[in-house]
């Protein structure tokens, strides 16, 4: 389980500004490491090697550099409005934060920022000779790096801000948010029955004044709460969850002050949108996004919808299975199993509503379900005879041509067999 800290840390590596100011950084460091090495260089290298030529280098590096960061941020904000029109805004953020893009932007104006220091220090005449043939090695080797940035950047242009592309961004974060889910399914704490909201009597619940989304849940920090009055939280909210002050995000047993209150406040972040870290059903309702907005009429792409369906099958066959016997890492924590009934809701009931007419698309989709339901699972059984039947039931309302109701029927008997 990651703490709160942790977290907060990671969502600060993710900014772009970060990892700029990072290589930007080293860049600095690098120009002016020439100063420290010079002294072991032997005198009349420069020459024979050439390193005189150095600042015309770096004035080239300076000059294109500057223009090559403003044309790539430039097809940054492109591709990420072609996304947001195409794809879904949800996705726009996961865009943002690829760390290809921010490796290419950084290293750009790691680059840039080097060559305007060395010629500062190159004018200022504190390099010498020798810290020349430094500088000049350095210089080649920086060289060498916006080559192969520019090389694997051009390659990356043309996909990103794909519809192809994006998709793939999402199911990679959803399926990293189910398998870190699945590997701990109670956040390290214990298992809430279904349907109790508390286990304990005495139990009080404990409220936020913020309205949001709760973003990440730091059991640990709930746990060691817990100990410190020897008491038990009985979480009743899980991330992703919208909170309001009247929605309890937990019951505490054993906690008599509002410090202890607090300290189980503090360890739950809301916020204004929700997270794809902890919370793997937002993942499933944006790639529902990108297949309603695929089956729209301004779009009418029923194939985006169709690769959707499959994405969705890997994304959920994770959950499949029954839960291994893990022992707590949070013994005085009780949280609620995610459920496998509003898991199918949020992928499939937008795909069924938005796709009911188009028969391509709810064939797919029974094939999906009838893939689902052979896992063994037996809530997956449930659930996707359950949405098979809605699905159908929606299809035969939508559709005129009786071939096509047919064909519809064929692949939902597959869901039942």
């Amino acid at each position: 389980m990651v703490s709160k800290w942790k977290w907060l840390f990671s969502l600060l590596t993710r900014r772009l500004w970060f990892r700029a100011s990072v290589i930007s950084l080293l860049a600095i460091f690098a120009a002016l490491v020439s100063l420290l090495i010079s002294p072991f260089i032997p005198t009349g290298l420069a020459d024979t090697l050439g390193a005189n030529s150095v600042d015309r280098i770096l004035e080239i590096i300076a000059s294109s550099m500057l223009a090559v960061t403003t044309f790539s941020l430039s097809t940054m904000v492109a591709a990420y409005s072609a996304a947001t029109s195409n794809v879904t805004p949800r996705a726009t953020k996961l865009l943002i934060e690829d760390k290809t893009t921010q490796n290419v932007l950084a290293a750009f104006v790691g680059s840039f920022l080097y060559s305007l220091v060395a010629i500062i220090t190159l004018s200022m005449g504190a390099y010498g000779e020798r810290g020349r043939v430094v500088l000049f090695f350095m210089t080649l080797a920086v060289v060498m790096l916006i080559v192969i940035t520019l090389l694997r950047w051009i390659d990356y242009l043309l996909r990103l801000g794909r519809v192809g592309e994006t998709t793939d961004v999402v199911e990679e974060a959803t399926t990293k948010a189910m398998r870190a889910r699945r590997s701990t399914p109670y956040l390290g704490g214990r298992r809430l029955e279904p349907g109790r909201d508390v286990v304990d009597d005495s139990a009080h619940p404990v409220y936020s004044d913020r309205i949001g989304y709760i973003q990440h849940v730091d059991t640990a920090a709930i746990s060691r709460a817990a100990k410190a009055v020897g008491g038990r939280v009985y979480l009743a909210s899980l991330p992703g969850t919208f909170i309001d002050p009247g929605r309890p995000i937990a019951w505490c047993s054993g906690f008599d002050t509002a410090t202890d209150f607090d300290a189980i406040l503090d360890a739950v972040t809301i916020a204004d949108e929700r997270s794809f870290d902890q919370d793997p059903r937002f993942g499933l309702c944006v790639l529902a996004e990108i297949a309603s907005r695929a089956l729209s009429p301004g779009i009418n792409d029923p194939g985006t919808a169709i690769d959707v369906i499959g994405r969705a099958v890997r994304v959920l066959a994770i959950w499949a299975g029954e839960d291994d016997e893990i022992e707590p890492l949070f013994p005085e924590v009780w949280v609620p199993d995610l459920d496998i009934a509003e898991l199918f809701d949020d992928i499939f009931v937008p795909i069924a509503r938005d796709g009911a007419g188009v028969v391509e698309v709810q064939v797919r989709l029974q094939k999906a379900l009838a893939a689902l339901a052979r896992t063994g699972d037996q809530r997956f059984v449930e659930n996707a005879r359950r949405q098979s039947e809605q699905a159908l039931e929606r299809a035969a309302l939508a559709m005129d041509f009786p071939n096509d109701i047919g064909r519809a029927r064929a692949a939902a008997a597959m869901v039942g067999a």
